[in-house]
């Protein structure tokens, strides 16, 4: 069995528009195969897909990968539990998501803070 990793352990998300499939695999230590498998799993998460078929994830896919992630491998759930925790948009869901979102938020702000004060 994929040994569990703690979301919070994952690296910031950078602050760019587009991800390829490999920047996300790296951000959400999941392989590529596997982002491809959840695309046809997950109706929600559907990448842009441009020129040779390469996909392009925005900041938002990474963070429901990220979700999708923690519900798998560090809360247990099969691939069809996932999907209606999804669908259902339950609230445990939504605060995995705002966990992920407020220390990159703050690191953010605090780099505002720090251009304004010089």
């Amino acid at each position: 069995m994929l040994e569990a990793s703690n979301n919070s352990e994952l690296p910031t998300i950078p602050g760019k528009r587009y991800f390829t499939i490999g920047e996300v695999s790296e951000l959400c230590a999941v392989k590529p195969h596997v982002l491809r498998y959840w695309e046809q799993e997950f109706p929600q998460l559907s990448p842009v897909k441009r020129r040779g078929n390469r996909r392009y994830y925005q900041h938002q896919d990474v963070i429901l990968i990220r979700q999708i992630r923690a519900l798998l491998y560090e809360e247990g759930y099969t691939i069809g539990g996932a999907r209606l925790q999804m669908e259902t948009g339950s609230e445990k869901a939504e605060s995995v998501q705002l966990q992920q979102v407020l220390p990159q938020v703050i690191a953010e702000l605090e780099g505002v803070l720090v251009l304004l004060d010089s």
